[in-house]
């Protein structure tokens, strides 16, 4: 098949790749060209602008982006919109909002334009083995595209699911981030675990890799575990603040808006938040409410002098 490409960063080059790697022909378009030169080394036709991608894509149109959430998508949404026809499609393999996947699924419609909303659900490693896709769109939509979903996604196609309606696709992609949020923090509270029973010297490097043989813990997060603490060591040079997309916060608010319980989730996502701050003001005033009540010590700051009690 035939496909337009937006946005040639690690991922979408990484999608783009596996497209010609299967013999699909792929124009390319990124407003930074720093990938320009692999990319058409690999067969791939770099396009200078929306202008020309369109212009080089045989009618009707299959046009996949990969931007960030938000104002580039959007933007780049309204200025490719003029420069398609009726019968064109539009992808979006981003990590947007399930509800702005919607919203967009209804004006493209109105002018007879299909939109399929993709959650790309790998890592780094899809390049190589492929991608974790969930697919939202009319099913007849979504099976015009069925060949290239198949070459972008693991097991020869298998990697991929139709899930549902036009947002269902970011829907799923959204949970799938907010419970990768809590494997993740349940796996570093383990290694914390095990880190500090000084008592046995534990080689962490040695357990997360038995661990990926057959144990009930066993997954790809593990396995990157594993080659983290081979390579990095101790951690002494990392750190420990989390950042976040942006998906998980939208899950936990949506599992609000369902009544539905999320604790181990929404501890997830609060832990990234609290590693963002410095010496937190809520920790500070728990310690010194503590001694306030109960006479308990205070710990200062080096070098701090304690306050004065004025007398009134």
């Amino acid at each position: 098949m035939e496909v337009g490409f937006i946005g040639l960063g690690r991922m979408g080059a990484g999608m783009a790749h596996r497209l010609l790697a299967a013999g699909h022909q792929v124009h390319g378009y990124d407003v930074s060209d720093s990938s320009r030169l692999a990319f058409e080394n690999q067969g791939g036709s770099w396009a200078a602008n929306l202008g020309s991608l369109t212009v080089a894509l045989s009618q009707p149109r299959a046009v996949w982006m990969m931007l960030p959430p938000g104002a580039p998508t959007e933007e780049t949404l309204s200025s490719l919109l003029p420069l398609l026809a009726s019968g064109d499609t539009v992808v979006d393999g981003g990590n947007a909002h399930y509800a702005d996947s919607e919203r967009r699924a209804g004006t493209l419609a109105e002018r007879g334009i299909h939109f399929i909303d993709v959650g790309t659900n790998s890592g780094t490693a899809g390049v190589d083995l492929g991608y974790c896709l969930t697919v939202g769109g009319a099913p007849e939509h979504v099976t015009q595209l069925s060949p290239v979903f198949d070459a972008i996604s693991s097991g020869g196609g298998e990697g991929w699911s139709h899930v549902g309606a036009s947002g269902a696709g970011h829907f799923v992609k959204m949970v799938h981030n907010a419970v990768s949020y809590g494997l993740m923090e349940a796996y570093a509270e383990g290694f914390a675990m095990l880190r500090a029973k000084q008592q046995f010297a534990l080689n962490l490097p040695a357990i997360a890799q038995v661990w990926t043989h057959e144990s009930l813990l066993d997954s790809q997060l593990l396995d990157q575990i594993a080659v983290l603490l081979a390579r990095e060591g101790d951690l002494s040079d990392v750190e420990g603040r989390i950042d976040d997309t942006g998906a998980g916060r939208w899950a936990i608010l949506e599992a609000l808006a369902l009544d539905v319980s999320a604790p181990a989730l929404t501890e997830a996502l609060l832990r990234r938040i609290r590693s963002r701050e410095q010496e937190p003001y809520s920790d500070k005033l728990l310690a010194a409410l503590r001694g306030e009540f109960g006479g308990h010590a205070v710990h200062r700051a080096i070098g701090a002098e304690p306050p004065h009690n004025s007398g009134n």
